[in-house]
């Protein structure tokens, strides 16, 4: 079967018809700006002392002053010397059932880390708490794959929000792997344009306009 993109697994996640229209459009380039954002996880050391006039001219999602004192709680982590010199930076990465770009991947000193550790780089905001659940998917996916090409487990990712300054972990769990599973079956499947999502989600969606299905009626959902 093919390989299926770290990118599409997590687009899935989010909605299928979205990926369904990213796939018909080959559309898979990152803007300009959520580039040079990923970039900026690349330059923790020298961020963290940088004087304001330079961080104002940064794409950042805080002020100068938050985010030297984000960049001064992540040097208090645990992993942090493996975040700004991780074993591989931009890597690729191929596994059982996904394939695509590993932003890093990390060998912690700690020995009792679930080493080796890879890392997922967005160019947004986290949530309160956690990560989002399309990056979730990825980055149990990007475990899944680091696991299957090194023949170790790996028990955990990492997602880095670099315009923030805050990273987050992700466990692989029961339910994160099941959540994985139900994705990459909704990216495989996928051969014609899936059911309208219709909720919330559909409002940020650059296919909003152009989606083009009516809702379904109760007659041909009774069949």
């Amino acid at each position: 079967m093919t390989l299926v993109p770290f990118s599409d697994v997590a687009r899935a996640a989010y909605c299928p018809r979205q990926l369904y229209y990213r796939r018909r459009d080959e559309e898979r380039s990152v803007p300009p700006k959520a580039r040079e954002r990923i970039g900026l996880a690349f330059r923790y050391d020298e961020l963290a002392d940088a004087p304001d006039r330079a961080l104002r001219q940064l794409p950042l999602h805080r002020s100068p002053a938050a985010y030297r004192r984000n960049l001064t709680r992540l040097r208090e982590r645990d992993d942090y010397d493996a975040l700004v010199d991780p074993v591989s930076e931009r890597g690729f990465l191929s596994g059982k059932d996904c394939h695509g770009t590993v932003h890093k991947v990390l060998e912690p000193s700690d020995a009792d880390a679930s080493a080796p550790i890879p890392t997922l780089v967005s160019s947004g905001e986290p949530p309160e708490n956690g990560v989002w659940e399309p990056q979730a998917v990825r980055a149990v996916a990007l475990a899944k794959a680091l696991a299957w090409e090194r023949e170790r487990e790996v028990r955990r990712a990492l997602v880095e929000y670099p315009a923030v300054g805050a990273v987050r972990e992700v466990r692989l769990t029961t339910r994160k792997k099941a959540a994985y599973r139900r994705a990459l079956r909704a990216a495989q499947s996928i051969d014609g344009p899936p059911p309208r999502v219709d909720d919330g989600r559909c409002e940020s969606c650059d296919y909003q306009t152009g989606c083009g299905t009516e809702r379904r009626s109760l007659r041909s959902l009774l069949g």
